[in-house]
């Protein structure tokens, strides 16, 4: 059992020029590499666009992406673990290049896709990298299927609404990374006409739809990194800080000079954090 630590921080290395500033934008993904296996699959109800990266032996790693974007942001992240582990992303229901069947998005049904992805993969268990949505998906995994998680680094999630930061409404990076998505689904998705629309249906899920709450994760044995970013603009440190507390298998990280996306301004010292975890 992983020990109890209120807060455990790294401070990321960055030039004096960008240490206050880097959080304050959100640079692009660069290109995916190459992919061992790429393409849909025909999972609970829908296709799901999937990818796998290197061959190597052990847990693999499963990625899972925040809302509105898809398996692609990975891209900094995946070039680096696929050297030494096998990486599978994918794009949830709706988002990217996987379809939606007309069902109503919530949590639970994003997990019951993850899970029957992995089933179509052959994949019994998995070190997962949760960021946003990906991480209260993984939230939920923990609570209805933790045998089939080695891990679980579970960046900027929230199990209850009121760890939601109410002036993320209002602001301006966020703001950004939105826009940034619509070209993109524009670009990838089936219905690239339907971005609007979607964006109203993921909105109710972020506004009603939680994973259990913090009860719900009060005897979890999944061991988990709960990671708040020190400027995020969705998450309140406070609750991230109240999930590792509550979670006796749960510690608590906090990213320095960066915000909720983190992945995109700091790739390097995101996946230095990612393999610290999964190698202890």
């Amino acid at each position: 059992m992983f020990r109890k630590i209120m807060m455990a921080s790294v401070m990321f290395v960055a030039t004096a020029a960008h240490a206050q500033e880097r959080w304050m934008s959100i640079p692009a993904a660069p290109a995916m590499p190459e992919a061992a296996i790429s393409g849909t699959a025909s999972v609970n109800g829908i296709l799901m666009y999937r990818a796998v990266y290197g061959d190597a032996d052990g847990t693999p790693i499963l990625m899972i992406h925040g809302g509105l974007a898809h398996a692609d942001i990975w891209a900094a992240e995946v070039a680096d673990l696929m050297k030494d582990y096998k990486v599978i992303v994918a794009d949830t229901r709706g988002h990217g290049r996987s379809t939606n069947d007309g069902s109503e998005y919530t949590y639970g049904l994003l997990a019951a896709d993850y899970l029957a992805l992995l089933d179509d993969l052959g994949v019994d268990k998995v070190h997962l990298v949760g960021w946003s949505d990906g991480a209260n998906i993984g939230y939920s995994i923990t609570q209805t299927n933790p045998a089939r998680l080695a891990s679980h680094f579970a960046h900027a999630g929230n199990v209850t609404l009121d760890g939601i930061d109410p002036a993320v409404e209002t602001n301006e990076v966020f703001g950004g990374y939105v826009g940034m998505m619509a070209g993109d689904y524009v670009a990838m998705s089936p219905t690239p006409d339907g971005f609007d629309a979607f964006v109203g249906d993921i909105s109710g899920m972020w506004a009603t739809s939680k994973p259990g709450g913090l009860e719900a994760l009060a005897t979890s044995t999944v061991p988990t990194l709960v990671v708040q970013s020190q400027y995020d603009e969705a998450i309140l440190m406070d609750h991230s800080k109240l999930i590792a507390e509550t979670m006796p298998s749960a510690e608590l990280l906090v990213l320095n000079n960066v915000s909720h996306f983190a992945a995109f301004q700091a790739p390097d010292e995101y996946t230095s954090a990612i393999r610290a975890f999964i190698e202890r």
